[in-house]
């Protein structure tokens, strides 16, 4: 089996891949970086939100963070790919680490849930 030429990715699509994953990376950060003081500026604004709500919102916008800078080391990871072994391998640890992250992240989200319901349940 092991006779067989395995397919390589050329090195100048590797690179232009790269040259690519960076590129979006950079407008996603300035993106990132206006959305943030828009949402300083709204929270600054709107005293009736409940401490609960800007936490959940909070969590949520770190969570988006997190996952969307996991989704472009994957996609530097593919780009850097030498064969399509390499690749494969890339994505089942990518898919693994993903769902890890999801629970944990489903699992804060329900706490904080929970504990907006008491605390609204208190009042």
């Amino acid at each position: 089996m092991s006779d067989k030429p395995q397919f390589e990715f050329p090195e100048a699509v590797r690179e232009l891949a790269e040259r690519n994953v960076e590129q979006a990376r950079s407008a996603y950060n300035q993106f990132v970086d206006m959305a943030r003081k828009v949402q300083d500026t709204v929270s600054a604004s709107q005293g009736a939100m409940t401490s609960s709500a800007v936490e959940m919102q909070s969590q949520m916008s770190k969570f988006a963070e997190q996952n969307i800078q996991a989704n472009f080391a994957f996609a530097t990871e593919l780009s850097r790919a030498r064969d399509l072994k390499e690749y494969i391998e890339i994505q089942q640890r990518y898919a693994q680490k993903q769902m890890q992250a999801f629970a944990h992240q489903a699992h804060i989200l329900g706490r904080l849930v929970a504990e907006a319901a008491q605390k609204a349940q208190n009042r």
